[in-house]
């Protein structure tokens, strides 16, 4: 998995205050967050051995995410420690209607260079896939392409990038919003994907050389919907490995997906 890692709190609250005023918090969350750790956690979960490939800064927050890391099964080796830099931090204000908002701050230092990559090249060539957080710098999504096509991995990409990033994966998924910017399915399939997931308004869209199917979403009402995506990929990606067809993946990564809305937070709970 390469992608972020930061602490991620979570507060909820009835509803947002107006300016000036206060708002008591309901219930609070503190955990290991960040799209990268999310999904690497997510796999774990569905009993793969993972590796996350991201960068923390050198505070004692650190220390304590890479522990959590560890207990949930990740292998955290290739996980850089950014001198001077402190640790992603994401915010999470979750209101009772299931709305939310996101505080971060994930500042250039804890962000992937290629040369962070380049040191888990070895690790990148010979994994069974490749999961890519497209919301890192460009110079490190396209090292982590490099490396992982050098080897036989299945190359899954998350979130929104230039054509010929896209084409280079095997495997694409966007969300809602994201997939309204990369634009027709039919199209990038025809790029080079061997399977397209785009979120659609009610649910999610597959296509596939020689087949489509429309799912909708599962689990009920949603609590938070900021972690379904990345049980999503993660599902999606494990049920490939394991031999599943395009039908059988999609509708795991639909169950995954729906699991984790149900709770406050991104963190999956798929076991």
């Amino acid at each position: 998995m390469v992608g972020q890692l930061a602490r991620d709190i979570v507060l909820v609250v009835g509803a947002m205050p107006e300016t000036g005023t206060a708002a008591d918090v309901t219930e609070r969350r503190e955990m290991l967050g960040g799209k990268g750790a999310n999904q690497a956690v997510a796999v774990a979960q569905l009993g793969m051995p993972v590796s996350l490939v991201a960068v923390v800064g050198d505070d004692f927050i650190s220390d304590q995410l890479l522990a959590q890391a560890i207990s949930d099964g990740i292998d955290v080796r290739p996980v850089v420690r950014r001198r001077g830099a402190p640790t992603g931090l994401i915010v999470e204000v979750l209101e009772a209607d299931g709305h939310w908002r996101y505080l971060q701050h994930l500042p250039p230092p804890v962000l992937l260079t290629a040369a962070d990559v380049e040191a888990s090249a070895d690790l990148l060539r010979t994994a069974a896939a490749v999961m890519i957080q497209l919301q890192q710098p460009a110079a490190g999504v396209e090292a982590a392409l490099r490396y992982a096509r050098q080897g036989n991995a299945l190359v899954v990409v998350d979130g929104v990038a230039d054509p010929e990033t896209i084409a280079q994966a095997d495997v694409v998924r966007a969300d809602e919003n994201e997939a309204a910017q990369l634009g027709d399915i039919d199209r990038i399939l025809a790029s080079g994907p061997r399977l397209v997931a785009f979120g659609t308004e009610n649910g999610n869209r597959f296509a596939w050389p020689g087949g489509t199917l429309e799912l909708p979403l599962t689990g009920g009402p949603a609590t938070d919907t900021t972690g379904g995506g990345d049980s999503f990929v993660a599902a999606l990606t494990v049920a490939l490995l394991h031999g599943d067809t395009p039908p059988q993946a999609a509708r795991k990564a639909v169950d995954a997906s729906g699991s984790t809305v149900r709770h406050p937070g991104g963190r999956p709970a798929l076991r």
